[in-house]
C-alpha cells in the first residue's frame, strides 16, 4: 500500500506526525508538501494528492488543512477521486465501506493527534462493502461523465 500526504499550512504539523505513525506502521507516504508552516494555498496540495491517487500512482490520499473543507472540494474536482471528510472514527470506516473513499481528509483544528491516528489507521484497515454501495458508487461515476 503507498499513500500521498499533503497539506496546507493548517495541517504541516499534524502532517508530519501522520507521515511518522505511516513510517512507523510501514506504509511509505509521498509528501507532497507543503514542506514548511509558511502560509500557502490548499488547492495546490490537494490537486498533487488527488492526481497521483486518479493516476493509480498511490493507493489513497490524505490530506489535511485547518477544517478540511476546502481540501475535500478541491479534490473531488478531480476524476475518480472520492475525498471523503471525517472527524471522527464511525465517518472514516463509513466512507471505505460505504463509498469507498481514496481520499482521507482531516481538519487539523477538529481532530487531535491522537484521533487523527486512530481515523487514519481505521480508514486504511476497512475495506469497501460493496452490494448496493456497488450500486451507489456507479450512479456517481455517471454523473462524472454527464
Amino acid at each position: 500500500m503507498r499513500i500521498a500526504i499533503g497539506s496546507d499550512h493548517r495541517g504541516y504539523f499534524l502532517k508530519g506526525k501522520l507521515k511518522n505513525f505511516l513510517r512507523s506502521n510501514k506504509v511509505p507516504a509521498i509528501d507532497v508538501g507543503t514542506h514548511s508552516p509558511k502560509s500557502c494555498d490548499y488547492p495546490l496540495f490537494a490537486k498533487r494528492v488527488a492526481h497521483l491517487v486518479s493516476q493509480a500512482r498511490v493507493d489513497y490520499g490524505i490530506l489535511i488543512c485547518k477544517t478540511g473543507i476546502g481540501s475535500a472540494i478541491a479534490a473531488n474536482k478531480i476524476k475518480n477521486i472520492r475525498a471523503a471528510l471525517c472527524y471522527n472514527i464511525k465517518a472514516a470506516r463509513f466512507s471505505r465501506q460505504h463509498n469507498n473513499a481514496n481520499i482521507l481528509v482531516l481538519g487539523s483544528d477538529f481532530v487531535s493527534e491522537d484521533r487523527a491516528k486512530r481515523i487514519v489507521q481505521e480508514w486504511l484497515s476497512t475495506n469497501f462493502g460493496g452490494g448496493r454501495h456497488e450500486r451507489r458508487l456507479k450512479q456517481i461515476t455517471n454523473i462524472e461523465e454527464e
